[in-house]
């Protein structure tokens, strides 16, 4: 089920990783690499001098970056943000085999989260029950008599994250923020997303056929024979393939309007009669639901007439696949999860091995008990100075918004008094949340992996089911502390940077003024600018999706974000593919208006503290170094399977351009390295929205 949300919320992304048999007291030996180094607020190793950062900026501040840091064999890219989550997972990592030592003294969550790693390291116990504890989840499958049967099974599917037809959740209702409702979405996919079953050419054809060997694999290992594996696999893909066709590409689940659709169960049922709603509802943990939010009703007449029409020997091969594909595989049997890694990790991304075991442990574990983990991390690694000065800084980058507001000459005084409250009401989270989740109620087993991951996914989504007609905790997170990320939500108003972000050189008390402000200034000036772009702006102060801007100034607005579109989308990513403008506006609208929000609130800083900016310090001067700041945030380098990925389904723009497309549009950053008019990062003509 996961959380849906429809919109898809803007999240800074820091090219990170989604983040042989290993007992837990072989755990020490197997992960002995040595903490990773905490890096500068700038690093002159990964300057190349030799550049022209007139020219090139991105190579000018990181064009060494790789000859120290070089993409490991178990990444599909690699840089700063990598280095960082990389030394916060070591520091996971300690704290969780202290947790799984055991011992009566252990907390409730330190017995969880220590019990829960321990379970997961352990590959012998995994492989021992094959697929033993899945083998309820396939009886249900292999159960069913007739369609009519389908809709107590996707109700099930759902809590279980199985990925079948559609997607089912809660989201908070984007014309009254006060309350969640409930939503059906379009789901149902194996790849990525739906232009990969129609794209034409070599690579996604090659993908395709990938994908499908992958499918014939997987069932293989479930025990059918190679010639029932083949003709389920190539039913499997017809019918992903009709689901895309019915399905709302990526780029236009942008828009806000076009993913809300509330209306009656009565008229969800209409559309999809052969499915019994108000049972799915009851049966997925929303009883009594009146109301949902269909966000793409055209996708849901269109999985009718496929129900309708595909056999039921076909619909039963595509459950058992989806099940499977939904189940974690690091606790499936190795073999389950090498293959996963073949297609999903080697072929779709490049990736040459998969990452240490201990190391997707840390990660699994996070994200189960992310708030029981995060206390322990928070503790040990956040202190109280840090995010003082990081309060300080939004402060500031807030301050520098409102005076920014009043030197827009292309928006009206009625719409500056709307946008000013808006951004009066932004919440800022810095940190961790002020109150703790419980997971009291959460079973975990020392000797269960697999019921772990299981128990967790459930226990996850009834937790959001929960909230559906209750009023809005706005006090909740959608990130876990140890996080290095951060994300700013329209229906919440609020920004939200987690401690895990909060740490050098991203954020380095020991590092001068301007390089924080260049690095996470930048950071919160994006996710602040979110709450304005072409997604942000058609939300009010309260979260509520409601158009506040004059019509003159809307057209302004679009005119202004079609340059960003256009020059953004003439980037050369990888071979002839090339950025999508639409897709990344979003985020090439926060990276340049977060950065022009964090030089502002800096200069006004260095004034405050009677700081020459122009007086050089260790080779640069202090505007040099916010620039170098910002550059070195983004440092490292991605494979060219990971860029391609990327560019058909991630809204961030690849590192580079996040550096390079940015200050090409800053004059300021022109004149501090002496760069002449007409050169690549000081052209003629510059796209300004904020």
């Amino acid at each position: 089920m996961t959380r849906h949300g429809a919109l898809r919320v803007a999240i800074l992304l820091l090219t990170i990783c989604s983040v042989s048999s290993m007992l837990l007291a072989q755990a020490t030996s197997s992960s002995s690499e040595k903490k990773p180094e905490l890096l500068s607020g700038l690093d002159q190793r990964f300057i190349d001098s030799g550049a022209d950062p007139c020219v090139d900026f991105f190579k000018y501040a990181c064009g060494n970056f790789t000859k120290y840091y070089p993409i490991p064999k178990d990444r599909s890219g690699y840089g700063t943000g990598a280095l960082v989550a990389e030394r916060n997972e070591y520091i996971l990592h300690t704290m969780l085999e202290k947790a799984g030592e055991g011992g009566a003294s252990r907390t409730p969550n330190e017995q969880k989260i220590g019990d829960y790693y321990a379970s997961c390291l352990d590959a012998d116990a995994i492989n021992k029950k094959g697929l033993g504890p899945l083998q309820p989840e396939l009886d249900r499958v292999a159960a069913l008599k007739d369609k009519s049967e389908l809709t107590s099974l996707l109700a099930h599917f759902q809590l279980i994250n199985a990925n079948a037809f559609l997607g089912f959740g809660e989201q908070q209702d984007f014309k009254d923020a006060t309350k969640q409702i409930a939503l059906v979405d379009q789901g149902g996919l194996g790849l990525p997303e739906r232009d990969y079953y129609f794209r034409t050419g070599d690579a996604p054809e090659k993908t395709r056929k990938e994908y499908v060997q992958h499918i014939v694999n997987t069932l293989k290992l479930m025990g059918e024979s190679e010639s029932a594996a083949t003709s389920d696999a190539q039913s499997i893909m017809q019918l992903e393939t009709a689901l895309a066709k019915v399905s709302m590409d990526i780029t236009t689940q942008r828009d806000p309007n076009k993913v809300y659709h509330v209306m009656q169960v009565s008229e969800l049922q209409k559309l999809t009669p052969n499915l019994d709603w108000p049972k799915f509802l009851a049966e997925g943990g929303a009883p009594g639901v009146a109301q949902v939010n269909v966000t793409n009703p055209e996708f849901f007449k269109g999985l009718s007439a496929l129900l309708d029409t595909t056999e039921m020997s076909v619909i039963k091969a595509y459950l058992r696949w989806q099940l499977i594909n939904g189940v974690p595989s690091i606790v499936l049997p190795t073999a389950f999860d090498d293959e996963y890694f073949d297609f999903f990790g080697h072929k779709l991304r490049g990736q040459p091995e998969q990452r240490a075991r201990w190391k997707r442990c840390v990660q699994t574990t996070d994200g189960a008990l992310g708030e029981a983990l995060g206390q322990v991390y928070v503790a040990q690694e956040f202190a109280s100075s840090s995010k003082d000065a990081t309060v300080q800084m939004v402060k500031d980058i807030e301050s520098a918004m409102d005076r920014d507001i009043d030197t827009l000459d292309w928006m009206s005084a009625e719409t500056r008094v709307r946008a000013k409250a808006k951004l009066h009401a932004v919440a800022d989270k810095i940190g961790y949340p002020n109150q703790w989740r419980d997971y009291s109620k959460l079973t975990v087993k020392r000797d269960d992996a697999f019921g772990n991951v299981q128990r967790g996914i459930v226990f996850e989504n009834l937790r959001q089911i929960a909230k559906i007609g209750k009023p809005v905790d706005r006090g909740e997170w959608g990130m876990s502390p140890p996080t290095v990320d951060a994300y700013y939500n329209p229906s919440m108003n609020d920004i939200n940077f987690p401690a895990g972000i909060l740490q050098p050189p991203l954020f380095d008390p020991k590092a001068t003024d301007a390089e924080n402000y260049g690095h996470i200034g930048g950071v919160i000036g994006h996710e602040l600018t979110h709450g304005f772009d072409d997604q942000g702006r058609q939300f009010d102060g309260n979260g509520n999706l409601s158009d506040w801007w004059t019509p003159e100034d809307g057209k302004k607005f679009d005119e202004k974000a079609d340059c960003t579109v256009k020059e953004y989308g003439s980037f050369v990513v990888v071979d002839d593919v090339k950025v999508n403008g639409k897709l990344t506006l979003g985020e090439n609208t926060a990276d340049n208006g977060g950065l022009r929000l964090a030089f502002m609130a800096f200069l006004e800083d260095a004034q405050r503290k009677n700081i020459n900016v122009k007086q050089k310090q260790d080779g640069y001067t202090a505007i040099q170094q916010f620039f170098l700041g910002h550059g070195q945030t983004w440092c490292g380098d991605t494979r060219p399977e990971q860029l391609r990925l990327q560019v058909q389904t991630d809204p961030h723009s690849p590192r580079q351009f996040r550096v390079n497309g940015v200050v090409q549009n800053m004059p300021e950053f022109g004149e501090a390295f002496g760069c002449k008019t007409g050169q690549p990062m000081m052209p003629q003509n510059v796209c300004r929205v904020w």
